[in-house]
């Protein structure tokens, strides 16, 4: 017999999905970053905010977090899930191009930051291991708060977010090296012997385990799960390489994000990159919702009512020495002086990272739990400017800067993420889409196709085009593929409830780019008028059109009087299918008359 669960069991996870519903909202329409919402909601619903009046209020305890240490680890995802999505965002070409910043700048302000926190940390009293130790907790910074930040602020493109994401993509492969390397400080009382650097194997073993397995069996995997043509067996598949990819760096040392981070990494380049980003995306939005609120729920703020002192002078600390030296670093790499402070303004603050590294410091006894705690709320405090942060380093940088239509300098990455503007979105690479495609192809017109076959999507990829696979009728999959800046957008599905989805969410996010469409049928092309269409081309009609042409040319008709007709007739037909109530007629003679 089934053993029975008691609502109670769910008052947690119903307290989040109430808390994600009602601050997200509240908080964008006061145009006040979400991510504080959480935080602070965090804090209310946790053990150290309403959880304190409980013994005076019983009914509190409705609304308050029972088991942190649960969510805690289930929002450890939202970080995993955050790594992947950026590792999608680039290529093993990409982050070649970036290693002067990635190991250059990154390198600096992880060493530097962490020796001079740490001597900071042993003038107010502490053994240089458990300096060391702090310093290296709070040297890392916030890659879950800072890149959304930058991301909604547009700011992940420029010069000073690229050099944010470098430093923090550095940190992320510094984790294990750093607990590591702490764990046999602690061990050894400060002392290193040559075979603690065999700790170091596993990691490398396990970082090469998921780059060989990814190389050889990724793009094997989602292409046979794609014929299936099964929604929830893509998403199972991308929750699998995700999870799995993550588990495998967990076992060899490493964290679960940066396993992720490699997994997203060896998928960008593969036609499946956008419709993974797609199903991704929820999941992802979800679990960085709750890691927020777990932080929030794990800030003691009692600590700075009894420590106000210790802690607001930790903080202050932080903040000045992680900016001075990262705006230094910044500008011994070459970055210019507006870029490097940004980057060193968002990387002032603490990150989630600190929690790991002094959750083991104080179970392993390195660091007291008292002063642990204190500098996890000083941290924590940080943690909270980050929005502030970089709102201040983007109109600082913004300030007396010349308009740029490039913000990458040569030799780095333009862009990350987005497809290059300008091109022809062909929505449909079957025998129609390959012409249009050729077509475009001989006017030297860029464009890039999206295609819900498989096996289409591989032979378009062998011949050289650029080809994704996913389903064009959601907008989000359009807009990953480039709808934002597409030229044009030509629609050569044979299905035609398909078309008319892609027509309606296209003209939807994009009310000037021009949609062509196949269409089956006059009826049909009617309809796609009505939801916007800019030219609807009826395959029975262009048919018959054409069949009149040869006849009338090979039984005489001079074919200058043929062309003249066909066109004429076609104009016809068009004027009678696209009807000026219709949105795409109104749309065309406003178009015509902004011509004249």
């Amino acid at each position: 017999m089934a053993q029975e669960v008691s609502p109670e069991s769910y008052k947690d996870l119903v307290l989040f999905l109430a808390t994600a519903g009602i601050v997200a909202p509240i908080f964008k329409r006061l145009k006040i970053n979400p991510i504080l919402g959480y935080l602070l909601a965090g804090v209310i619903l946790g053990p150290f905010g309403l959880g304190r009046f409980i013994h005076y209020a019983p009914w509190l305890d409705y609304v308050t977090v029972d088991n942190p240490e649960e969510i805690a680890q289930l929002a450890e995802f939202g970080v995993v899930f955050l790594l992947f999505m950026i590792g999608l965002e680039l290529s093993w070409e990409r982050l070649r191009l970036m290693r002067k910043l990635v190991f250059g700048l990154g390198a600096v302000q992880v060493i530097g930051c962490s020796l001079a926190l740490g001597a900071g940390a042993m003038l107010m009293g502490q053994s240089p291991v458990a300096a060391l130790t702090i310093g290296a907790a709070l040297t890392l910074s916030s890659t879950a708060i800072a890149i959304p930040v930058l991301a909604e602020r547009r700011r992940l493109h420029s010069e000073g977010g690229r050099a944010t994401f470098s430093v923090l993509l550095f940190q992320d492969l510094a984790v294990a090296p750093i607990l590591i390397t702490l764990a046999i400080l602690g061990r050894g009382q400060g002392s290193f012997q040559l075979k603690d650097l065999l700790a170091l194997a596993p990691a490398a073993i396990g970082l090469g385990a998921i780059v060989l397995v990814g190389r050889l069996a990724l793009r094997p995997m989602l292409k046979s799960v794609a014929k299936a043509k099964s929604e929830e067996m893509f998403m199972a598949a991308c929750l699998l390489v995700i999870i799995g990819a993550g588990m495998v760096s967990a076992l060899s040392g490493l964290s679960m994000a940066l396993g992720a981070f490699v997994a997203g990494v060896l998928l960008a380049e593969t036609e499946y990159r956008h419709e993974v980003e797609v199903k991704i995306e929820p999941f992802k939005g979800l679990l960085l919702s709750l890691f927020f609120v777990s932080l929030g729920i794990r800030l003691d703020l009692s600590l700075l009512v009894a420590q106000p002192g210790l802690i607001l002078t930790t903080a202050l600390g932080l903040l000045v020495v992680k900016a001075i030296l990262v705006f230094g670093g910044g500008l011994i790499m070459g970055l210019s002086r507006k870029a490097a402070l940004e980057a060193a303004l968002i990387l002032a603050a603490g990150g989630e990272f600190a929690f790991v590294l002094l959750d083991n410091a104080m179970s392993a006894k390195v660091v007291a739990p008292a002063i642990g705690q204190a500098v996890l709320v000083s941290a924590t405090l940080t943690m909270f400017l980050i929005p502030s942060l970089a709102a201040l380093g983007a109109y600082l940088a913004r300030k007396g800067a010349a308009p740029q239509t490039a913000e990458a300098p040569v030799g780095a990455p333009d862009r990350v993420g987005p497809e290059p503007a300008g091109q022809v979105l062909v929505v449909g690479y079957g025998r129609v889409g390959k012409l249009v495609s050729g077509m475009l192809n001989r006017h030297d017109l860029p464009w890039i196709a999206v295609e819900r076959d498989a096996r289409l999507v591989e032979q378009g990829r062998r011949e050289g085009g650029r080809i994704y696979y996913g389903d064009a009728s959601r907008l989000e999959l359009l807009e990953r593929c480039g709808l934002a800046t597409a030229r044009a957008v030509v629609i050569t599905m044979d299905a035609p409830e398909g078309a008319e989805a892609v027509v309606a969410a296209a003209r939807g996010a994009r009310p000037d780019v021009p949609i062509v469409v196949r269409a089956r049928d006059a009826r049909h092309a009617a309809r796609l008028y009505e939801l916007g269409a800019t030219d609807a081309v009826p395959e029975t009609i262009e048919a018959s059109l054409q069949l009149s042409e040869a006849v009338l040319v090979d039984i005489g008709v001079p074919m200058g009087l043929v062309i003249a007709s066909i066109h004429e007739r076609r104009d016809e037909y068009r004027k009678v299918l696209n009807r000026p109530d219709a949105l795409g007629g109104r749309r065309r003679r406003l178009r015509d008359a902004s011509l004249r």
